[in-house]
Order: structure tokens, then C-alpha cells, then sequence
């Protein structure tokens, strides 16, 4: 649950900066092991926290669903919204949730391009609230 928690605040809102340490550096282990299984470049990482748009790089659209998968987001190639919704914080939940529902699952040819088209629709909803672990 802490798993999945810390994912779904991660991944879609920019609470980084106010995660305490043992949530840091769960985050970093994901990231490092996703991004060691997908092979992205963490430089496109770097650039969509900065403000870029989810760029469709294959590699990137695979280190999503990693994510995704791994915080229980993700399964048999449906967004479980339910369980988004439900693991984020209040004042997250009231800014976040319309879109999230909105944006359902979009799906796409595979687990990878689902998982990058709906957090594309994330990220297009609420910009300023868009991170990527």
C-alpha cells in the first residue's frame, strides 16, 4: 500500500520536494529499477519534470507502465481510476480527480503505449501538477 501510495503521488502530482526520506528513496529504487528494465534515457525523465511533454519514445512509454504496474495502477491493460483516486492525499485528490476519471484508460496498442497515452491525458489536464518519479 505505502508502495502504491508514494507512486500515485509521485507519478502524477509534483510532491517530491515534500517526501520525507524513506519515501525518497523508495522512489528512487523504482526509478532505478525501471528504468534499468526499460533502458530509458532518465535525461527525458529529467526534461518532463522540468516542464517538457511526455515525448513518445518507446523506452519512456515502457518505464511508465513500470511504474504504473509496479504502484498497482495498472493491470491486464486498464487504468484501475478506483485505486488512482483513492491513493491520492485530500487536497491532491479535489484538483486531480475529474481528470483523472476523465481520462479513463486510453488505450493503445500495448501495455507501454496505454500506460504513456493515459498519463499523457494526466499530464494535459494538470501540467503543473505532473511529475514522473
Amino acid at each position: 500500500m505505502l508502495v502504491r501510495s508514494l507512486l500515485v503521488v509521485v507519478v502524477l502530482v509534483g510532491a517530491a520536494l515534500a517526501m520525507d526520506e524513506e519515501m525518497a528513496e523508495l522512489a528512487r529504487v523504482l526509478r532505478e529499477s525501471c528504468a534499468a528494465e526499460t533502458g530509458v534515457d532518465v535525461a527525458l525523465l529529467d526534461q518532463v519534470n522540468g516542464g517538457a511533454d511526455l515525448m513518445p519514445d518507446p523506452k519512456l512509454k515502457c518505464y511508465i507502465k513500470c511504474i504504473m504496474e509496479t504502484a498497482g495502477m495498472l493491470g491486464g491493460g486498464d487504468v484501475d481510476v478506483e485505486t488512482v483516486v483513492a491513493l491520492l492525499p485530500e487536497d491532491m485528490r479535489v484538483r486531480n480527480e475529474h481528470n483523472i476519471r476523465d481520462c479513463g484508460t486510453k488505450k493503445g496498442a500495448d501495455d507501454c503505449e496505454t500506460a504513456f497515452l493515459t498519463q499523457q491525458c494526466w499530464q494535459r489536464a494538470n501540467k503543473k501538477d505532473y511529475f514522473l518519479v
